[in-house]
């Protein structure tokens, strides 16, 4: 397909959407977070769970999304995503106490993890090599605005409604994203994928990253030197060396391991874990600081980081173009560090701060950021690997970001020093926000600099996605797929 015709704008559309609902439940919950601890009288742990029950299953099993995907069919893992979300989301809207709404989010989490790989391996396999990196920067860019616009839309519904509506509203959209894609997306699969599932790889991956969140989330509470504390930080390495292990002897691993021999592949998946653990910790905390220590109302605070979702819109899909120009690595340096820049200004923002003396100026340097670097991440960590394994790559990459963000939620509070305190009281909360700020600063400039020295000038692979030969013949499958006939012999014959 080519970018900027209707076939192709059908598939950004199902795929935009489709992820776009999993990038959206993962930050518009946060502006509703204190209303709902207010309605379930819930502590700061709770809360904690509501955002890392969704974020824990959604990366705990993304890797196995986008294997499902490359085995079983693209298309058809990400339409049962799409309606698992559906269901879930409608149970959340649903639920009578925290329990149940934090149950709820881990069965969301399993239908965001077989939405967020299949849209991004349906985009690689569905392009022609010339037009990904636009159709990639597109879905970044409208995609991120999804997530960016997440604060402002539950903001929204929360003032007029309830905090309830904020689940509700992904009934409607799970129903077009089926619909779209049942009739616009072509089928597509990895034929040399394996059939069986990597049973063991999937639970060792599980059961690391809840262990390590569990321990995380627990240590305020029980301190550092509680039993439970300590096992389950133990379980979680435990794990997650486990699962290394398994993906190194099982027959057929979920993870092939041999895709990290490719140093563009291996250093975009470190850059994307320690810079969406810097945007994880600003989207978790940013909406609550405002709400709690300034004192905006819940639409207020959505509305404020607006900014951001415009910029992305804007500037996105030029900044993956610009990067299959140039080469990834300018840009995956340089967008981390003007993020950084902007929570210098973010951590500014206490009790007296105004919107346009302090807020917008961090928004705008954040959404400028964003753009920069966020799209030639994605096209980096999906265009250096075989276009087979696109649905791994896209799992792998979506599993690292979301691990990332997962972990920042359940160590930022510890480290940056709440203690036994409260997320929803301002005296608490506004020292703990300023220090966390400045960590995911750090974070951010580490980010960089592992760029400018992991990521290569030009990928080696970028060579095999110039503008690809008139094809022997014109009569194909959809994508991927061999000839149905032969070229015609006659002059002129065309299919």
């Amino acid at each position: 397909m080519r970018y900027g015709r209707a076939d192709g704008w059908w598939v950004l559309v199902a795929t935009i959407l489709g992820s776009g609902m999993a990038f959206l439940d993962a930050t518009v919950v946060n502006i509703a977070l204190p209303h709902i601890g207010a309605q379930f009288h819930a502590a700061t742990a709770p809360l904690q769970w509501v955002v890392n029950g969704y974020t824990l299953s959604l990366a705990s099993l993304i890797l196995l999304g986008g294997s499902l995907g490359d085995r079983f069919g693209r298309r058809r893992t990400f339409v049962i995503g799409a309606t698992w979300f559906a269901c879930a989301s409608l149970l959340c809207a649903l639920s009578p106490n925290v329990d149940v709404l934090i149950t709820a989010r881990v069965f969301q989490g399993i239908g965001g993890a077989l939405l967020a790989p299949g849209s991004l391996a349906i985009i690689e396999a569905s392009f022609r090599p010339a037009d990904r990196a636009r159709a990639i920067g597109a879905w970044s860019g409208l995609g991120g605005v999804a997530g960016a616009i997440g604060p402002f839309l539950g903001g929204w519904l929360v003032q007029a409604a309830t905090w309830r509506l904020v689940f509700l509203i992904n009934v409607p959209i799970a129903a077009v994203v089926c619909f779209v894609s049942m009739r616009h997306v072509p089928e597509s699969r990895d034929p040399e994928a394996a059939r069986s599932l990597d049973v063991v790889g999937v639970a060792t991956a599980a059961l690391g990253l809840a262990g390590l969140t569990y321990g995380f989330t627990a240590w305020p509470e029980h301190g550092a030197t509680s039993p439970l504390v300590f096992a389950s930080l133990m379980i979680g390495v435990a794990g997650l060396v486990g699962f290394v292990f398994a993906e190194r002897h099982v027959r057929q691993p979920m993870l092939p391991l041999e895709v990290f021999h490719r140093r563009a592949f291996s250093a975009a998946n470190l850059v994307t874990f320690v810079v969406y653990a810097g945007f994880g910790g600003v989207l978790f905390l940013a909406v609550l600081n405002l709400q709690v220590v300034v004192g905006f109302t819940a639409l207020s605070a959505g509305v404020s980081l607006l900014p951001i979702t415009v910029l992305m819109l804007l500037l996105s899909a030029r900044s993956g173009a610009l990067a299959q120009r140039i080469g990834p690595r300018v840009q995956m340096t340089a967008g981390p560090l003007i993020c950084a820049g902007s929570l210098l200004l973010f951590s500014r923002i206490g009790a007296h701060a105004t919107y346009p003396r302090d807020v917008l100026p961090a928004v705008v340097v954040f959404g400028l950021g964003l753009a920069v670097c966020v799209a030639p991440l994605t096209a980096t960590a999906l265009g250096s690997v075989d276009e087979r394994h696109a649905g791994i790559a896209s799992g792998v990459n979506n599993a690292v970001a979301r691990a990332a963000g997962l972990l920042a939620v359940a160590t930022l509070p510890l480290v940056a020093g709440l203690g036994s305190g409260s997320l929803t009281v301002a005296a608490d909360l506004a020292p703990m926000y300023h220090r966390a700020m400045l960590i995911c600063a750090g974070l951010l400039v580490l980010g960089a600099a592992i760029a400018f020295v992991g990521i290569p000038t030009k990928l080696p692979v970028q060579e095999a996605h110039a503008e690809p030969r008139e094809p022997a013949c014109k009569r194909h499958c959809a994508v991927g797929g061999p000839p149905l006939e032969p070229r015609p012999e006659r002059t002129g014959a065309q299919g």
